[in-house]
């Protein structure tokens, strides 16, 4: 009997035994099965294929790029300056009548030929001027402008660019000695159509003793001293 119990013991210890190792191998088969997960998940995490962003332009890319739209946007400023300063210099160069408003007029006397004298129209605007025709000349208080010299007449009208002069002579005696005193001269311009002045005239005081009659003439403007001398 003590032989029978003894054997259970040894039974049931053995049962219990191999019960433990049981639960025990099932623990460790549920931990490698625990511990693969995170494996299986950084498999699929590296095997899914990472799109590659064509659309969001990179440092370098930006960095190319500002120069460019800066040199496009340094073209177009660079066009619009261009124009305005192309306008400005035609409106800056605009072709006009020479008048008292846009010249700087004078008269001299001169040395020869005797019994001249010398009438200058500086251009003193910032475009051409035409001079055109003869300068039309009121002695003092006449009523009329003095006779024109009409075999004075030039090929072509005389243009003066900015700084430029036109010149025309006066004939004091013309076809006798002049003996007439006179003092302020006011030259006024003739327009394109040849219609009596435009503009403003130009107002001078005539060199001292200086002496007119009633055959002085005026020359056609001529472009320069010389050639307006020969009348």
């Amino acid at each position: 009997m003590r032989n029978l119990r003894f054997r259970s013991a040894a039974t049931a210890a053995t049962t219990a035994l191999v019960a433990a190792l049981a639960l025990t191998a099932c623990g460790q088969t549920d931990a490698v099965g625990a511990a693969s997960k995170p494996d299986d998940a950084k498999t699929v995490s590296t095997s899914t294929p990472t799109p590659k962003s064509t659309s969001t332009p990179t440092a370098k890319d930006e960095a190319t790029d500002k120069p460019q739209d800066s040199n496009r946007h340094n073209a177009e400023t660079a066009g619009s300056s261009s124009g305005k300063n192309s306008s400005g210099s035609a409106k800056s160069g605009a072709r006009t009548t020479c008048t008292g408003g846009n010249t700087k007029v004078t008269v001299t006397n001169v040395a020869r030929p005797i019994n001249h004298l010398l009438v200058t129209a500086t251009n003193t605007g910032k475009g051409t001027c035409d001079a055109y025709y003869a300068p039309l000349l009121g002695f003092d208080d006449a009523q009329a402008v003095t006779q024109i010299n009409e075999d004075s007449k030039p090929q072509a009208v005389v243009t003066l660019a900015p700084g430029e002069s036109a010149y025309a002579s006066i004939a004091l005696g013309g076809d006798g000695s002049p003996d007439i005193a006179a003092y302020q001269l006011s030259v006024h311009f003739a327009g394109r159509a040849n219609e009596g002045s435009v503009g403003s005239p130009a107002n001078l005081t005539l060199p001292k003793g200086t002496m007119i009659s009633d055959t002085t003439s005026v020359s056609y403007w001529q472009s320069t001293m010389a050639d307006a001398l020969t009348w």
